[in-house]
């Protein structure tokens, strides 16, 4: 199932940079090419028949050239547009992973996107760290599910 979710947000992934801003070289990477030295992390609860949550991190500069890209406004920093400018990405990505996995018989839903590091010391049995390159820069994320019981 792993594989299965992992896959899913690939795709998904690939899919909404494609459409909202024109990123047609979405690929996976190793983790361990992933480095940055100031991100915005964003976390998606995910209840339903998984529950957890998944974290999106995007670098700075990652952030600053989508928002550039989709606004086609200049910014210095991560500022509150810029914030929810990312959230949105990742919560429109999030809803396209659940569309697909409900085309698998999985059912979820998504919790509004929220700024933060998510849930420190919880076990999960889906776990992932992966690291998606664009054109634009890096995006971390970390997949953190459970099987609902």
């Amino acid at each position: 199932m792993q594989t299965q979710v992992y896959n899913s947000f690939l795709e998904a992934t690939s899919n909404v940079f494609g459409l909202m801003m024109d990123l047609t070289d979405v690929t996976d990477a190793p983790v361990e090419r992933f480095e940055c030295n100031g991100e915005l992390d964003i976390v998606i609860g995910v209840i339903g028949d998984l529950k957890g949550e998944v974290i999106y991190r995007f670098p700075h500069e990652t952030s600053l050239g989508m928002v550039k890209i989709m606004s086609n406004m200049e910014f210095d920093a991560v500022d509150e547009f810029v914030i929810s400018a990312i959230s949105e990405i990742a919560n429109i990505i999030s809803g396209n992973v659940l569309t697909i996995l409900s085309e698998k018989n999985l059912t979820c839903d998504i919790l509004p996107p929220v700024q933060g590091m998510g849930k420190e010391n919880a076990d999960y049995s889906l776990q992932k760290i992966c690291c998606m390159t664009t054109s634009v820069g890096d995006v971390g994320l970390e997949i953190r599910l459970n099987p609902a019981s």
